[in-house]
């Protein structure tokens, strides 16, 4: 049977300020459902799809892809395990970059290609409306510091046509977040954030404060994992796995953080939802809360 929204197996819920949405805070990040690097199909098909299947069969209600992962067969397998999709559902995307044939990830924001980003993951998701649009901005490494005003003036538009409900900006600064809050309504952040990369400590505050998500992108440290003594001593001590631990620790830290930890391994989608229900006993969140000085975060 599928857990309830309110399991504390997945995290409890958080619904942003001024939206109907429940987000169950352990969600699921779709970017493994490819191949390595997020480029061309996975390994095993069939394994993608039940992953999928399994994490929408267990309670996930949040599904973060775009159609740039693949690019087009994240959403294409998302689309073949559970289309029709089930009642509660929210599926985030992102626009704002593609892919190269050199499997780079060049910028994409000019009205022409931000538009065609949301209808081509429309058309491969096999909706009307997207639940959530995150206009991803900046370089590979964070934010720069340009406007927001132009890109995001193309969805607050797309928004008025219908088929967007609700906006998200992703990998920004909090400059951009005031400039892109005073033109629309944002209702989630997703940037980098994990125990060693702790930037935005300020501005998770600051956001849970006014009513909006947080969604940390490589909130397991990359596409290879973090590594730390202390993690590997925490998780050690609490016959659990740094995943759990590491998981374990960003639910605790605010409770508008929702979690998108990619998986290929149904294995591993069960050891993250039992990170929602690992105790940290003060002594470990202290030593946890002091790992970005010693932890190395692999890209």
């Amino acid at each position: 049977m599928p857990l309830t929204a309110a399991s504390p197996i997945l995290g409890g819920t958080y619904t942003p300020t001024g939206t109907n949405l429940s987000f169950n805070r352990l969600g699921y990040g779709a970017i493994q459902l490819t191949g390595p690097v997020a480029w061309g199909p996975p390994k095993d098909h069939a394994a993608a799809l039940a992953i999928v299947r399994e994490a929408v069969r267990c309670g996930v209600n949040h599904i973060d892809t775009s159609d740039y992962y693949g690019p087009h067969i994240a959403n294409h397998i998302i689309k073949e395990a559970i289309h029709p999709y089930p009642d509660g559902l929210i599926i985030v995307t992102k626009v704002g970059a593609r892919r190269g044939p050199d499997r780079s990830w060049p910028t994409a924001l000019t009205r022409q290609e931000l538009t065609s980003a949301v209808h081509d993951n429309l058309r491969h998701l096999g909706l009307e409306v997207l639940d959530v649009v995150n206009l991803r901005l900046g370089g590979q490494f964070g934010p720069d510091t340009n406007s927001v005003e132009a890109p995001l003036s193309v969805l607050a538009e797309l928004k008025e046509q219908g088929l967007i409900r609700h906006i998200g900006l992703s990998n920004v600064s909090p400059t951009q977040i005031e400039e892109g809050r005073r033109m629309a309504d944002i209702i989630c952040v997703q940037n980098h954030y994990n125990l060693a990369h702790r930037t935005d400590d300020v501005l998770i505050d600051n956001l849970a404060i006014q009513g909006i998500a947080y969604v940390p992108f490589f909130p397991l440290g990359g596409f290879r994992p973090l590594t730390s003594p202390i993690l590997d001593e925490v998780a050690g001590s609490l016959g659990a796995t740094t995943r759990q631990v590491a998981l374990a620790w960003l639910l605790r830290r605010s409770p508008n953080i929702l979690l998108i930890a990619g998986t290929s391994s149904v294995e591993h989608l069960h050891q993250n939802f039992k990170a929602a229900i690992l105790d940290l006993p003060p002594e470990a969140v202290e030593r946890l809360d002091g790992i970005a000085a010693t932890a190395k975060p692999e890209r």
